[in-house]
């Protein structure tokens, strides 16, 4: 399937600035630190569902690294980093099976709790964190992983719409 990237490119931008913007409002304060739902690293799982892994690669890769730029600021590259390695071995997941439901749930929640890995341990390298990885898997990795996974299912189905939609009208524009 061949999706229109510039559209979800646009809708990638808006979520980020949600993200920044108004998501640490709806969190309550006694679990900002907990949770950090990151909303275009779902939207870079659908993409490569939907569009290929190159494709979630290199949006993955693109937010990514906006998203090290914009929010966390101690080092820059570990989302980036993750989001377009966990992009590419989702997309190369998702040509290997359908992309069902219940396959998205599990791709959604190993994903959430490996790019904090990833991150983790990328901080842990270079020593910007003395923290164990039990405590933070504990703290943050699952929790975020879980509420990941429900805006993931939330957004399943019209995503799924749109973005099947889009591919439809792209194939039918195209001519062979």
């Amino acid at each position: 399937m061949k999706i229109r990237i510039n559209w979800v490119i646009l809708c990638a931008i808006i979520l980020l600035v949600l993200e920044n913007s108004i998501v640490p409002w709806l969190v309550p304060p006694q679990w900002s630190e907990r949770l950090l739902p990151h909303l275009c690293f779902i939207l870079t799982l659908f993409v490569a569902g939907f569009g290929g892994r190159h494709v979630a690669f290199m949006f993955g890769l693109g937010f990514g690294l906006l998203q090290d730029s914009l929010a966390y600021g101690h080092l820059i590259g570990p989302y980036g980093f993750g989001m377009g390695l966990i992009g590419y071995l989702a997309g190369l997941l998702a040509e290997r099976k359908s992309f069902t439901i219940g396959f998205f749930s599990w791709v959604a929640l190993v994903s959430g709790l490996m790019l904090d890995s990833i991150v983790y341990f990328i901080y842990k390298l270079f020593r910007l964190t003395d923290l164990q990885y039990a405590q933070v898997f504990y703290w943050q990795i699952a929790p975020t992983a879980l509420l990941q996974l429900l805006i993931a299912l939330l957004f399943y189905v019209p995503i799924r719409r749109y973005l099947v939609k889009l591919s439809l009208s792209s194939a039918e524009d195209s001519p062979e």
